[in-house]
């Protein structure tokens, strides 16, 4: 089983994601700020696209805990990982500072959507690494 952290960060706003394969699946929790914690829950599972059966999409569920804002965040980095890596993948997101401006919040956001590339060049590191000892 692989388990690794990324993060990314700006300014003071740093965001951790912590990877765990479960199997074929990944678990992904991110989190950040003052308070870290669990606001909502993205699973996805990969499937042929509806519209073109040739690509890739994913279906997806959430979950969100009273007063929170993560959920449109973690479903689509779920469906993102999902579609990418055609993997289940479940996404446990809290992210939270106090007293964030309006600009903030949306540089947090645009932040947070980084991670999966982050995750995405390590597993591929990985891939491509354990590949080389093979030879």
């Amino acid at each position: 089983m692989k388990r690794f952290e990324v993060k990314v960060s700006r300014r003071r706003f740093q965001i951790y994601g912590y990877v765990q394969e479960l199997g074929e699946d990944l678990l992904v929790s991110i989190w950040g700020g003052t308070r870290p914690h669990i606001g909502a829950v993205g699973a996805a599972t990969p499937r042929p696209s509806l519209k073109d059966p040739g690509k890739w999409s994913a279906t997806s569920s959430n979950l969100t805990f009273l007063g929170h804002k993560e959920d449109l965040l973690a479903k689509k980095i779920s469906e993102q990982l999902a579609t990418l890596l055609r993997r289940n993948v479940v996404v446990v997101m809290g992210i939270h500072w106090d007293h964030m401006t309006s600009k903030e919040i949306k540089m947090v956001e645009s932040l947070s959507k980084k991670i999966p590339n982050e995750i995405l060049k390590k597993i591929h590191l990985s891939t491509s690494s354990s590949s080389r000892r093979k030879k």
